[in-house]
């Protein structure tokens, strides 16, 4: 986050490099149940960021431990594939990068998952990033939301993600990687899709009070759209059962 000597030129003619408007997302593809051997999959394109998020419980939680006798124990890892980027984050192995986004992750989804249903158990929640290009962790957010509620687990609400940053003086929304690197503030923002409860809120950079509540309302709006996708994805995923499934013998 910042400039520099090398600073690039991130509008053009009032149109950001990539030819969006400021409040404009990148193009998202959502698809879920992707992985046969995982309780809740999918697989999500966010601009040209991909992302891969699995679901596996309720089940036995271990270590023995860290059982909740009244409520399911929720694990978050994300992880970015070596092959996913070019930066310094995107090493084999774990990183603090991706230790911190693991626990602020798990903590989201500790708020809108109903664990009390599940007592005694762990619910785990993967997130494989495989290809980077700024905001990742909404787009990881988004995912794994898609995952959960196709393995069938009990939530208040679907979450979506988005980040709202400062470029240039300027609000936009959905940073691409090179508006990240050069942008003067970066606000990743996760709410739950109904109420607009704020599940995440991070920050980078600095604004003023008028510019944070304005952000806040270009989040909300973008929640709005990312949501829709995120619904007709899930309604796909019946719609192919449905489909799939013979036609049951009239007796």
């Amino acid at each position: 986050m910042g400039g520099g000597t090398n600073k690039p030129v991130l509008f053009v003619d009032g149109k950001r490099l990539d030819g969006r408007d400021i409040d404009e997302l990148r193009p998202i593809k959502i698809k879920a149940s992707v992985l046969h051997r995982a309780n809740g999959s999918c697989y999500l394109e966010w601009g040209e960021n991909k992302i891969m998020a699995a679901v596996f419980g309720p089940r036995e939680c271990i270590p023995r431990h860290r059982v909740d006798p009244y409520s399911a124990v929720i694990n978050c890892r994300y992880r970015m594939s070596p092959f996913a980027s070019l930066d310094e984050h995107s090493k084999a192995g774990p990183s603090r990068r991706s230790t911190e986004l693991s626990k602020v992750i798990r903590e989201v989804f500790e708020n809108v998952v109903i664990g009390s249903k599940y007592p005694k158990t762990a619910i785990d929640i993967s997130m494989e990033v495989l290809q980077a290009d700024g905001g990742t962790r909404c787009a990881a957010i988004t995912a794994a939301s898609i995952a959960l509620a196709d393995a069938g687990i009990p939530m208040k609400d679907l979450v979506c993600a988005v980040a709202v940053g400062k470029i240039d003086g300027k609000l936009a929304i959905d940073f691409s990687k090179i508006e990240d690197n050069y942008g003067n503030a970066d606000i990743p923002i996760a709410v739950s899709s109904r109420n607009k409860e704020i599940l995440l809120l991070q920050m980078d950079g600095l604004m003023t009070k008028d510019e944070m509540s304005q952000a806040m309302d270009m989040a909300i709006n973008a929640s709005d759209k990312i949501h829709a996708l995120q619904v007709e994805a899930l309604k796909e995923v019946y719609t192919r059962k449905a489909q799939d499934k013979p036609d049951e013998q009239v007796s």
